[in-house]
């Protein structure tokens, strides 16, 4: 027997059912009721017959006089919208190319459309017909900046510019299997790391409402001085002074003004002036410490900026064990039991420069100390944004000097495995292993360096994908 299984792509009616040589449906996936659809009802033992087909034009065939007047049965809505209706077999995204051919990057109602623009329309559209039928394909990927897959389509796509990011492949299974597999493999590491996410956003919030909340009461400890000026003038005036006096006003010897000093009536005139002075004491005591405890707080939010930033570049279950490996290492997280395996490490991004210079980039902060302070030479060159959170990029010269043009790719890779790889100029240090220690007590991934350069350069991830070594 001959069964044949038919799969009807058809959003939230889409189904795959198994029929035999005489259409008799054997069964299917969704089983369809006449009370769920008194049109077509799915069971088995009945007969398969095809959805029914919609009444919309195909590209390979379209007659201009018969779009325009397609088109212009809705005169009221977007060209776009209007075209996806119109047409058999595109999708949103070609619609939107098309529109953005037509209007030149505008978006219209059909009514607005003038006669030249739906010239180029029709330009267009059988532009890319002719295209199908000479099998002149261009099967192209559209991701977003930060690399998340957006759509796909046959021809290219120049509609979103700058927004996204578009690559070609070489088939059409090539780009079904990159956009679904990489697409889900990506949504796998994001619900493994969504837990890291909320612990990450939740501590940074609470620490910096801790620093906030330390400066504010800095700022009212820098009002100390008034304190100890006026126990020094209740001092000196204690002869005009006595219990029960609610204030007194003196002459100030530090400005020579005139100056109205609060007194507490129930306390005497040394009492009064002790006050003072342990008023100032207490702020300024205070003031070392905040001083101290708001240094470390913003520390300890570089340090967590520097692992978010990790995790939003993470693309392996591996890195996300690594970073939960290191905030459990720094207390944020329950630590593992010995009788779990320690997650298996990767090795640092590997890239090979157009000059033949081996350039290394850490996946996370204790990857990054390993790489700078243990695996790399005195004489290798080593690079990171400037004040802003990245990876730790070492250039490995193995005894010899690298051309300008091999710094500035190396920059280039700084640049793109940082927070700021969407920026149009990032600023990027550079200099000697040697120039670079770690501050005793510092947390994984800080480090200070001396004797550095500065190239400021546009993150290109085309040129990351080419210099990337497998």
């Amino acid at each position: 027997m001959r069964l044949t299984l038919a799969a009807e792509i058809m959003g939230r009616r889409s189904n795959i059912i198994l029929f035999d040589e005489n259409g008799k449906i054997v069964d299917s996936i969704k089983r369809v009721t006449p009370e769920m659809s008194s049109v077509r009802p799915v069971l088995p033992g009945m007969t398969y017959c095809a959805p029914p087909r919609e009444e919309k034009l195909r590209l390979d065939s379209l007659g201009n006089a018969l779009l325009k007047e397609k088109l212009f049965s809705q005169p009221n809505k977007k060209l776009a919208n209007v075209l996806l209706n119109a047409l058999e077999g595109i999708s949103p995204v070609f619609a939107q190319e098309a529109q953005f051919f037509a209007l030149r990057g505008n978006e219209k109602a059909v009514s607005e459309v003038t006669p030249d623009e739906l010239d180029r329309l029709c330009f267009f559209l059988n532009r890319e017909a002719d295209k199908l039928k000479n099998k002149e394909y261009h099967f192209t990927v559209i991701r977003t900046p930060e690399g998340l897959f957006k759509d796909f389509c046959f021809t290219q796509i120049h509609c979103f510019g700058a927004l996204m990011v578009t690559r070609e492949c070489a088939s059409g299974c090539e780009l079904l299997d990159e956009f679904y597999s990489e697409r889900d493999r990506l949504e796998r590491i994001k619900q493994k790391a969504q837990d890291l996410f909320k612990l990450l956003m939740s501590l940074t919030e609470r620490t910096a409402r801790r620093i906030e909340n330390q400066k504010r009461e800095l700022a009212e400890c820098a009002d100390r001085e008034r304190s100890r000026i006026c126990g020094d003038l209740l001092t000196a005036n204690l002869y005009a002074l006595k219990k029960g006096m609610t204030a007194i006003e003196c002459d100030n010897y530090y400005t020579g003004e005139r100056l109205t000093i609060p007194l507490d009536a129930r306390l005497t005139p040394s009492q009064n002036a002790q006050k003072y002075y342990k008023e100032y004491k207490k702020a300024d005591t205070a003031e070392k410490m905040l001083v101290g405890l708001i240094e470390q707080g913003e520390r300890e939010l570089e340090y967590l900026d520097s692992v978010f930033d990790s995790l939003t570049r993470a693309d392996s279950e591996a890195d996300i064990a690594a970073l939960r490996e290191e905030l459990a290492e720094q207390g944020y997280l329950r630590k593992r039991s010995s009788k779990e395996k320690p997650p298996k490490s990767l090795p640092p991004l590997k890239f090979i420069t157009d000059d033949g210079f081996t350039v290394l980039v850490g996946r996370h902060n204790h990857q990054n100390d390993k790489l700078t302070l243990k695996d790399s030479q005195k004489t290798d060159i080593w690079l990171h944004t400037q004040g802003i959170t990245g990876s730790h990029t070492v250039i490995s010269c193995a005894g010899r000097e690298p051309p300008f043009s091999t710094i500035e790719q190396a920059a280039r890779l700084a640049a793109y495995h940082s927070k700021a790889r969407q920026s149009a100029q990032v600023p990027v240090d550079y200099t000697l292993i040697k120039y670079v220690k770690k501050p005793s007590g510092a947390k994984p991934g800080m480090v200070i360096f001396t004797n550095q350069k500065t190239l400021f350069v546009r993150p290109d991830e085309k040129e990351a994908a080419r210099l990337k070594a497998e």
